[in-house]
């Protein structure tokens, strides 16, 4: 089987597909969807999000250095799209999509999507000005989580979220685990165990687990 041979580019999927929600030091608040972020570091916990200059959301995260990285499931897939294709010069994204704004625990200016099951509460260290896209490189504060998803042992069962992803130009939920982290080197669990496990997971509704796709154009998502 042979490959073609293309042009640089940018090919890397799946990414997640965030919500970033931002403010400015009048009040006012935005959400910009971004799937160009990553993280960059264990200790100290680092991130970074890359976005074009004339993104409405820019201006807000340079002057203030504060963002939230909000993680987005099969339930916000039209919230997400909307805040990537919409700017807020135009409408009130929060206001349009029936999004909660919620006060972070460390940032001043920066809210955080109350519906997200995880919000990332970040300070920018660094600004990199890379060309169409400006990479800001940001230390976690803190870590805001939906307790809906943590079992009766205290572990926080994030994978129940039913949580979304970004490639090439359409949306997916995760479909079916296919391993767990180390599970190739590691010794085989006996039944035992694996009942212990199974006792502990949140009793969420079951929901049929399929592919989402939007009819939007490629760069729906606005890097």
């Amino acid at each position: 089987m042979s490959k073609q041979v293309w042009k640089p580019g940018n090919m890397l999927y799946p990414l997640p597909a965030v919500m970033v929600s931002c403010g400015d030091k009048e009040g006012n608040a935005n959400i910009v969807t971004i799937a160009w972020t990553g993280t960059v570091c264990t200790n100290p916990a680092m991130l970074y999000i890359s976005l074009r200059p004339e993104r409405h959301s820019y201006q807000m995260i340079k002057e203030t250095g504060e963002f939230v990285v909000n993680l987005t499931t099969k339930d916000l897939v039209y919230a997400t799209d909307y805040c990537g294709v919409r700017s807020g010069r135009d409408v009130d994204k929060f206001k349009e999509m029936k999004l909660t704004k919620q006060k972070a625990e460390k940032l001043m200016y920066a809210p955080i999507i109350k519906e997200s099951p995880v919000s990332i509460e970040c300070k920018v260290v660094e600004i990199k000005e890379l060309g169409t896209h400006h990479m800001f490189l940001a230390q976690v504060l803190a870590v805001d989580i939906d307790e809906r998803y943590m079992d009766k042992s205290g572990k926080f069962r994030l994978n129940s979220a039913d949580l979304m992803v970004y490639s090439h130009g359409e949306y997916f939920n995760l479909k079916e685990q296919l391993g767990t982290f180390g599970y190739s080197v590691r010794k085989k669990t006996t039944t035992k165990t694996k009942n212990k496990s199974s006792q502990n997971k949140v009793n969420l509704p079951k929901k049929e687990l399929k592919w989402i796709r939007t009819d939007t154009k490629k760069d729906s998502v606005k890097k």
